[in-house]
């Protein structure tokens, strides 16, 4: 099959928002055309968008995160119940066939990793699971399991603290789960949370896993007021709106009880973020090659006001090499013997230059000193000298770009106007028209 053939088959399978996504991240990361190699011949650094979000869920052990993955994959990826020894960070992400990276091979992956310093001997405690999944539009989600946080004396083999910090630079959303059963008040999943909070208030989600688990509904509602008790007394956190929603994972043979399963809320914020998401990079396409563009057209005005500065320093230049010019010859002409002159050039002609050259030098000469007068002619000349110098001084051009280089300005400026602007617009529309159809669908 050819490449465009795989390519074809490959689009059949996608939906309508991965495409977009993949098609914005290749606009960037094309390496003849894309947008990132453009803007770094102009000195722009651009940040290339990431084809899917980040989700990061954190919570003490046993709060249920990989079974809360598990089931939004619709596959047993995450294996559940594993020693908080052993328990690293894991990405869970999807891909052509199901497979498991480890250390470099993560790194390859995510490359971005390699600023994760926050993590000792990070590649051994850091892997991907890929799978198949496409469910609940897992293809534009990476999830990232963290390790179960306990307090006492336990010691994780790196900083723990730090890389779930670092983790939540790169997130789009975070995920904190309390375990009504285990250690819901974990101090260290609230001073994370609360660190966490001071810069990532925005993406922090709270959630009572197992709520189904806590017993009556008086007994879970006494939980959630411990929790939100606990977490409204730390700084940054006290605020109006808190919500916390209660979720469990539905099975095939469920317990009777009370509890309002809130998890399908959890699928429709991941389907907001990624709704926004597609939006936001829209929108950076858009201001991104603006921002090119002017770039671009500066660097040409920039040209163009360079060229002309050289022009009129040419100008000026000229003026003062003609004039020193003028001065070396006529002092030459003034420095030879009358009778040579009349000699090679005539009487009537030696009569002309000496009426309009060495008269004037002998006027000038008058006004000098009596001790300098002698050296009228070479005052003159030393003149002319300084104003070939001035010449030389004016003329120092500052460089401009060649035929070469402007054309290739040029034409990335009319490819960037013309291709990529018509090809965001493009991916705009079909968005649109997407979110039509799931609209209507809802409704």
């Amino acid at each position: 099959m050819t490449k465009k053939g795989a390519t074809n088959t490959e689009d059949l399978t996608m939906s309508v928002n991965e495409r977009i996504l993949r098609d914005i991240h290749s606009i960037y990361t094309d390496p003849k055309d894309g947008l990132v190699v453009i803007a770094k011949d102009i000195g722009i650094d651009l940040i290339v968008p990431r084809k899917k979000i980040n989700i990061l869920l954190i919570g003490n052990h046993s709060a249920g995160k990989s079974s809360f993955i598990n089931w939004y994959l619709e596959e047993t990826v995450q294996r559940t119940g594993v020693a908080i020894e052993t328990q690293g960070f894991t990405l869970v992400t999807s891909g052509k066939k199901r497979e498991t990276l480890l250390g470099n091979a993560t790194m390859h992956l995510y490359p971005q990793l390699k600023g994760l310093v926050a993590i000792q001997n990070s590649l051994d405690y850091v892997s991907t699971e890929i799978t198949t999944s496409k469910q609940k539009q897992f293809s534009l989600v990476t999830f990232i399991d963290t390790p179960g946080l306990v307090d006492g004396d336990m010691k994780y083999p790196f900083d723990v603290n730090n890389a779930i910090l670092w983790f939540g630079e790169v997130s789009d959303l975070i995920f904190v789960f309390f375990d009504p059963i285990g250690q819901a008040l974990c101090k260290r999943t609230l001073n994370i949370v609360e660190k966490l909070n001071e810069t990532h208030g925005n993406k922090i989600n709270f959630y009572l896993s197992k709520a189904d688990e806590a017993g009556s509904d008086s007994d879970r509602q006494k939980v959630l007021m411990q929790i939100v008790q606990e977490l409204c007394k730390r700084p940054g956190l006290n605020k109006a709106g808190f919500e916390m929603l209660t979720i469990f994972i539905p099975t095939l043979q469920e317990k009777k009880t009370r509890c309002v399963n809130q998890i399908e809320d959890v699928c429709k914020q991941i389907e907001k973020t990624i709704k926004q998401t597609i939006q936001n990079t829209l929108n950076s396409l858009e201001k991104d090659t603006d921002v090119v563009i002017q770039q671009i057209n500066e660097k040409i005005k920039k040209d163009n006001q360079t060229r002309s500065e050289n022009m009129s320093r040419s100008l000026k230049s000229s003026f003062f090499t003609l004039s020193s010019f003028i001065l070396f010859i006529s002092v030459f002409i003034a420095a030879l013997p009358n009778q040579l002159l009349v000699n090679y050039l005539g009487d009537k002609i030696t009569r002309q230059i000496d009426t309009n050259i060495i008269n004037p030098y002998k006027q000038i000469e008058s006004f000098l000193p009596k001790d300098y007068q002698p050296f009228g002619l070479a005052i003159v000349f030393f003149v002319g000298v300084i104003l070939f110098l001035i010449s030389k001084f004016i003329n120092r051009k500052k460089p401009t770009l060649n035929k070469k280089q402007l054309k290739a300005l040029n034409e990335r400026r009319e490819y960037l106007q013309n291709s990529i602007k018509s090809k965001k617009k493009k991916l705009y529309d079909e968005y649109l028209q997407q979110s039509v159809i799931d609209y209507e669908k809802e409704n």
